[in-house]
Parts: structure tokens; sequence; C-alpha cells
């Protein structure tokens, strides 16, 4: 399959992708088996890198999902169209995860004011500090594989402080965490003893991976994280190299991801493994 089948795949409602999928048999009582797609170099050096699929028991409610920077309006409108239609996919796969038991925590960057009188945002602000374990500097890789360096718009937009809060087709509800700190959230997740993190949000080649909430850091302070991703994008503009259409520039940067922070997970694969918890 083409990387832009794939890509046309992952972009298929949530309920049809829950429903062509097969999956594992149930799992234990307050765990879902979540399959998991990962990138090896089985000959070091070699820079053959293969495709992998494995699974992995997680308990529900040891599980956390953080949406990164899903902002009400971004500086370039092509990003801005595109968040507009992955709110669509994201709000109702969020409702499911909350439903089963997974916290949400909710991490647009710089509109935390907005939230400041808010308990969800409270609830994270007056968590103790604990200062993480571990700090895996030694963590390292190469280059991304596209070219971002003036922004990726695919627009030709000017940059600016577009956003002032999260998207307002996702809903945040009272049992849900607000921050855009990883200090903050990764001190949340030890005292509610949450030790998995889902990751989505925008953008794969930026602040999936930069955010102090996000994959590097929170990967280089022990939290396995799994990227949601077909809940992503990149800020990519297919004039840069090397000059792919926009879904191909996304698809190589999740494979980025695979090859050396954490493996990714489809949203209907994440739901249709929570479907068959057994109660308990």
């Amino acid at each position: 399959m083409s990387r832009l089948a794939r890509r046309t795949l992952l972009a298929a409602p949530l309920g049809l992708a829950v429903r062509a999928l097969g999956g594992p048999p149930e799992t234990p009582t307050g765990s879902f088996r979540l399959p998991l797609r990962s990138r090896v170099e089985a000959f070091r050096g070699s820079g053959a890198w293969q495709e992998v699929r494995f699974e992995r028991d997680f308990p529900v409610r040891r599980t956390a999902a953080i949406l990164c920077d899903m902002w009400d309006k971004h500086w370039c409108r092509g990003a801005n169209d595109r968040v507009g239609g992955l709110v669509k996919r994201m709000a109702p796969f969020v409702e499911e995860l909350r439903s089963r038991g997974v916290q949400i925590i909710h991490a647009p960057s710089e509109t935390m004011d907005f939230y400041k009188d808010m308990p969800q945002r409270q609830r994270l602000m007056s968590i103790a500090k604990v200062t993480p374990a571990q700090n895996r500097t030694d963590l390292t890789e190469p280059k991304l594989p596209i070219d971002d360096s003036d922004g990726g718009c695919d627009t030709d937009d000017k940059q600016y402080k577009a956003w002032s809060r999260e998207h307002a087709g996702i809903r945040i509800a009272p049992e849900d965490g607000i921050s855009d700190n990883g200090g903050e959230v990764y001190s949340f997740l030890r005292e509610r003893g949450l030790e998995n993190l889902l990751v989505m949000g925008v953008h794969a080649n930026m602040c999936i991976l930069n955010r102090t909430f996000a994959i590097r850091q929170m990967t280089r302070w022990g939290v396995p994280c799994v990227l949601v991703r077909d809940m992503t994008d990149a800020m990519y503009d297919p004039k840069d190299p090397p000059r792919v259409a926009h879904d191909q520039g996304t698809e190589l940067v999740i494979e980025h991801i695979e090859k050396y922070w954490c493996p990714s997970a489809l949203s209907g694969e994440v739901v249709q493994a929570l479907r068959r918890v057994k109660s308990s």
C-alpha cells in the first residue's frame, strides 16, 4: 500500500475505521491490548528500516491522552483548515477515550491565561512538583526527513500569534486537566498513577516533538508515549525538500517518530481495544 493510500485510510471516519479493523482477543480486566507500529534497523548502520507490528497491554486507569496545540486558530491558513477537519474526527475520539476511563489532558500552548480560573487548570497548577527520576539526554536522533526551516506553511502566510484558546469543537469535561507545562503534566501523571501517554494534535514535526509535555521530553523522563498517527498533521510545504505531497510529508515525520521515539497507533485501533476491555 502506498503512503498516500495509507494516509487516506487514516483519514477515514472513526466509526468506519473501527468497523474495518480486526483485532486480538479480549484483554485482561482493566487493560486494553493495543496494536502498535514501530520501525527497526535490523542491521545497525545499514539505513534499512523495517516496519514492525506488536501488541502491548495498557491499564486503562494508568493511561492518559494529551491534546497538543489544538488551537482555535493558526497563523497558516493551510494548517488552520486541516486542524478544523482534524477537530471533527478528534472530538468524538476524545469523548470515547474519556467515557472508557482514559484521563484527558488539554495542552493548548501559550493560552493558559484563558483557562486560569477553570478548575481543570487549577487542578494541574496545584499539583506538588515531582522531580523526574531520570532525564535521558543521551537519546538523540538525526534531522527530520522534511525541510520546515521556513515555518512549513503551504499557503505563504506570515507568522503571528493567532491562537487564544483550544478549538471550541473539543469539549473540556469537568474531570479533565489543562496545562502547557511539562513539569506540571509529569507531576500530574505521577500523582494519579498514570504511566502511559497517548499523544495527538499538531504539529508532528514541531510541537508534538518539541513541547515539554510532548514526545521527546516525556520519553526522556521515562514516560512511555504512543503517537495517535491519524490524529496529527505536519507543518510542511510540498515546495520544500523532499518535495512530496503534504500527506506524504506527514507520514515521513510519523515514520521518523516511530524510528527514534515511540510507536504509533490508529485512533480506531485504540477505540476497538478499549471496547474489548472486561468490566472491572
